[in-house]
């Protein structure tokens, strides 16, 4: 259940019989020939169609993460970690204020990871249960990835999905030889530009639909088997 289709006294009276909740986590960040908001929408999506179901509350995608290495790319938006860790934790308090003890974090940034430590440090104070779920590299959904073709990265055929294209846009149909992520991991953003160029870290970019498809099912699936066991 989207939250914009709840009003206040919905959620009240949700809340007070069914304390889940979702707080999708996103990022504004250049991923090559997909939309800029890749990773907020597909972590919306795994969220949305994973908690519908059962009628669970998903929250808007936060859409702003850690990004600082592609920051030389126009409409990448970044916050320093310190910063995003507060926020993040400001919005577990109202979450808890609205009466949800048990959040399941859906995260589709990796950049935005390392945040987890602090998340899961207000969680032991308050006493909330916060789940934190990389559904990219979730155990099913990553061996999944792995069967279909191990050259899985950064804006090349893993995040391609109908909802991520944008129309008009053309991808290119050869394999782009992977990039060693080392070499640009620490580096400043115009070296990450220089090296990365269109922004894939390397391997197709577009894969068949229905190899998407049904990666898309098995991470809807772990996804919602979180929700029901928090």
């Amino acid at each position: 259940m989207r939250i914009e289709e709840m009003n206040w006294q919905m959620v009240e009276r949700r809340a007070a019989k069914d304390d889940r909740c979702v707080l999708p986590l996103g990022c504004t960040e250049q991923h090559a020939y997909l939309s800029l908001a890749t990773d907020s929408i597909l972590a919306y999506k795994v969220s949305v169609d994973a908690a519908s179901p059962l009628g669970v509350p998903v929250f808007p995608v936060m859409p702003f993460g850690v990004t600082p290495s592609f920051t030389a790319y126009p409409g990448t938006v970044s916050l320093k970690l310190g910063t995003y860790s507060e926020v993040l934790c400001q919005l577990l308090d109202s979450l808890e204020g609205s009466g949800f003890g048990r959040i399941l974090v859906v995260n589709g940034h990796g950049g935005n990871t390392p945040a987890r430590s602090a998340v899961a440090e207000r969680a032991a104070r308050s006493g909330q249960t916060v789940v934190w779920h990389d559904w990219w590299c979730a155990p099913r959904v990553w061996t999944k990835v792995q069967e279909t073709d191990p050259d899985a990265s950064h804006a090349n055929w893993m995040e391609n999905f109908p909802w991520t294209r944008l129309e008009g846009v053309e991808q290119p149909a050869a394999r782009k030889p992977m990039v060693e992520v080392g070499q640009i991991r620490t580096a400043n953003p115009g070296f990450v530009r220089e090296v990365l160029g269109d922004g894939s870290f390397g391997g197709l970019y577009q894969r068949a639909d229905d190899e998407m498809a049904a990666l898309w099912a098995v991470a809807v699936e772990e996804t919602r088997e979180l929700l029901v066991n928090i």
